[in-house]
């Protein structure tokens, strides 16, 4: 016995919900994954800023060369 061609429309609304709904998770991962990333970016990116500060003053207080 064959389904109904509406049982057979509901299965498909299902599915592809199914479908939308983890699509919809996935993106939500992303966007956490990115959001770390661009956290971690700027912690980089701050230290290297002051590791070189550090490393400019270093060389402004090096003796000169006659």
């Amino acid at each position: 016995m064959t389904d109904s061609p509406l049982h057979q429309d509901l299965d498909r609304i299902a599915r592809a919900l199914d479908r939308l709904e983890a699509a919809a998770a996935r993106r939500e991962t992303e966007l956490a994954e990115m959001a770390a990333l661009k956290m971690r970016h700027r912690r980089l990116k701050d230290t290297v800023s002051t590791e070189l500060q550090q490393l400019d003053l270093l060389l402004a207080n090096l003796p000169q060369q006659p």
